[in-house]
């Protein structure tokens, strides 16, 4: 039996993603567990086959098979009719159409006090169609949204699809919204454990926050590190035999951007080893250096070395530049696209790079909402942060789908954790800090969010 709110888990998802699939297999899964189902088209009925409203007036009513706004009542209505219900439920399921956006459906758990005192909103699945989805993504209806506002994405119908395709698939997810979990399923076979009680809207839980994977956005794509022997040597763009390519050529990254064949940005930065603190620096560097002017290198000229962008004059894609190196030892090169060739000719032989890595490049992608994340030491002014709070909710209310994040307070030794749905908002303290960093970690979803501006906003408001 369940103590204190009743968890709600919503299921959403494009239509024909497999919404219905794994529903099924939650109600005939023997979990023990007694749940309600409101089912925006036939009703709501209970898992032991027991009629959880039975009256016709208590079914949605939907308006052009969407859950919106107008029926937000409806669906309080029926939520207090199952909180008279003499047997507690363990949890209750909301599914949506596919057409539907999920905001109103979470709002209401914020908007009515009653509801925010005997519910808790858990999570929002979103169930995925890997094989049809990226085709919807292109024309930017709901199902950006449904995964923009989910704590958990079911990826649908993995085998319909390569594991090229469904790499890629996966990648742009995750430029939409990069804190949810993905999990690739085949006719949603997936564990009850991974879709309930999951606390992805759950306050108490919301500190479980890890911004790592929200890799920041570079305006270069790759980078690699060489041991170079004093001298004159080639850089080669193209013309190279295939046995000896450096790195991967083949990434496909849908890249939106327009960028000119004939021309590549590359820098080169000379470090005195390869521990991560000098990759650090050198990258740092790097990305000061792409947004500077650039200096023009035609075929058969040298590059500049250091804090120097050169835009590389290709023909056709290809071309030859010198690298005359005075002082012996590693040089990183970052890459504007991974995807054109690139290699270091020592005495006519290739070197091959002692590291190297991807970087997500700074691209935009044809749907406009992007995940941002904010991972900020230090303590907040109070009156600052609400003031902060209330002018986001004000201006950007509408763009943001969802937020969520841990924050360190002056005068408090508690965490302050906070969830948002568009222009609703709650936190609360939770537990000391203890010995833990106070470190703030706050993630936004949604559109037409400016990175710079959030985050120098946000640092406005620390003491």
């Amino acid at each position: 039996m369940a103590e204190g709110p009743i968890p709600v888990t919503v299921l959403t998802g494009f239509l024909g993603a497999g919404k219905t699939t794994l529903l099924n297999r939650i109600l005939t899964e023997q979990h023990g567990l007694k749940l309600a189902v409101i089912e925006n088209e036939f009703g709501e009925v209970g898992v032991d086959n027991q009629l959880v409203i039975s009256s016709d007036e208590e079914l949605f009513e939907m308006n052009n098979g969407c859950i919106c706004c107008s029926v937000r009542g409806d669906l309080i209505r029926i939520l207090g009719r199952l909180l008279k219900r003499k047997d507690k439920l363990d949890g209750i399921l909301i599914e949506t159409t596919g057409l539907a956006n999920p905001a109103p459906v979470a709002q209401t758990f914020f908007t009515d006090d009653e509801m925010r005192s005997a519910f808790r909103l858990d999570a929002i699945i979103t169930v995925v169609d890997a094989k049809h989805v990226s085709t919807h993504l292109d024309q930017g209806d709901e199902s950006v949204k449904q995964i923009g506002f989910a704590d958990r994405i079911v990826l649908n119908k993995t085998d319909l699809v390569s594991a090229d395709e469904l790499s890629a698939l996966e990648a742009r997810i995750k430029s939409i919204n990069a804190v949810a979990k993905v999990f690739k399923t085949n006719n949603c076979a997936i564990p009850i454990a991974d879709v309930l009680n999951v606390g992805g809207f759950n306050l108490s839980r919301a500190t479980e926050l890890d911004p790592a994977f929200l890799e920041p956005e570079y305006p270069f794509e790759w980078a690699g590190a060489y041991a170079l022997p004093q001298g004159v040597h080639e850089l080669v763009i193209g013309h190279v035999d295939h046995d000896h390519e450096h790195h991967d050529c083949g990434h496909d990254h849908h890249h939106d951007h327009e960028r000119n064949e004939n021309e590549l940005d590359v820098v080169v930065i000379h470090s005195a080893s390869l521990n991560e603190a000098d990759i650090t620096a050198a990258r740092e560097i790097a990305l000061k250096t792409f947004s500077d002017w650039e200096r023009k290198v035609s075929e058969g000229e040298s590059l500049e070395l250091g804090s120097t962008l050169n835009r590389l004059e290709l023909k056709d894609g290809n071309g030859r530049f010198k690298l005359e190196i005075k002082n012996p030892g590693f040089y990183l090169v970052f890459e504007q696209c991974s995807e054109v060739p690139l290699h270091i000719k020592v005495c006519s032989e290739n070197v091959r790079p002692a590291w190297q890595q991807d970087y997500h490049p700074a691209h935009t992608h044809n749907e406009a909402v992007t995940s941002i994340g904010i991972h900020q030491a230090g303590e907040l002014d109070g009156k600052k942060l609400n003031a902060w709070i209330s002018d986001l909710l004000k201006n950007k209310g509408n763009d943001i789908y969802r937020m969520k994040g841990v924050i360190s307070v002056k005068g408090s030794t508690k965490r302050l954790v906070f969830q948002g749905v568009h222009m609703l908002f709650d936190a609360k303290f939770d537990r000391e800090w203890g010995s833990d960093p106070r470190m703030n970690t706050l993630v936004f979803i949604g559109k037409n969010l400016d990175r710079a501006s959030l985050n120098a906003s946000f640092k406005a408001c620390l003491t």
